[in-house]
């Protein structure tokens, strides 16, 4: 295979991978706080050697080398539902996990059988200093304030903890749009909790769409070319079989 079909080769895996980034954005539209994923790349050069130097002309190559996520805010919904909290801003809910505690973005809580606020996978939501929040059954009016203090009828139950961190990209997003870190976060004094409502996903599907077909169209223009390729190498493969006139 020439060096024409392993460039194209390498621009042609670049794209697929940039497709399955796409359709995992396409695929979260409607999940809550979900944020879009986009592809880095970078040329990655090959030294190659000639019989007139050892250093000939090098190859360019296309190398993806990481993905970034978009930390835009996602449109906030109103819910009317008191359990239901957005972070207008920055920062994370603290939620307790079976491996630690980690930390999300989806405000989507609710009670469990024993009163705790928990998130949608059963998630204890953590207060200061690491503990649940847990609701009397005789308590009906709760209420959150926009820093976080969460309180019933019979007066303040404790204040939500919530955090934030110096390179949100550091993040490692796991199941249930909960996120792992090594970093240590820093606790926030003034978040900005909105009670009622929720953060939607900041995948705009039009976009999202129009970059499918544009890698789609970018794709078939490489596989074009490499079949050219092909064709080209096979006539010159019959051109060169031919034997020799006398």
């Amino acid at each position: 295979m020439e060096n024409t079909s392993y460039i194209a080769i390498s621009r042609q895996a670049a794209l697929w991978r940039q497709l399955e980034a796409v359709s995992n954005n396409l695929a979260n539209v409607n999940t809550p706080a979900f944020k879009g994923e986009r592809l880095m790349f970078r040329e990655y050069l090959v030294e190659t050697a000639s019989p007139e130097s050892r250093r000939g002309q090098p190859l360019s190559f296309v190398q993806d080398f990481g993905m970034f996520r978009d930390m835009r805010d996602g449109p906030l919904t109103k819910t009317d539902n008191p359990l239901d909290l957005a972070i207008d801003g920055e920062g994370y809910f603290v939620v307790e996990t079976p491996d630690g505690l980690r930390y999300t973005r989806n405000g989507h809580f609710r009670l469990d059988e024993t009163g705790m606020l928990v998130d949608s996978e059963g998630y204890a939501l953590m207060q200061a200093g690491d503990l649940p929040i847990i609701v009397a059954p005789n308590e009906t009016a709760i209420e959150i304030a926009k820093d976080g203090t969460v309180s019933s009828e019979n007066g303040p139950i404790g204040r939500i903890r919530v955090v934030r961190f110096d390179n949100d990209q550091q993040l490692r997003k796991i199941a249930g749009g909960v996120y792992d870190t090594e970093l240590i976060p820093a606790d926030m004094d003034a978040p900005r909790v909105v009670q009622g409502m929720v953060e939607e996903s900041n995948v705009q599907p039009v976009t999202e769409l129009t970059n499918m077909i544009a890698i789609m169209r970018h794709y078939e223009g490489v596989q074009k070319l490499l079949d050219n390729d092909n064709d080209r190498q096979l006539k010159a493969f019959d051109v060169l079989s031919q034997p020799a006139k006398a």
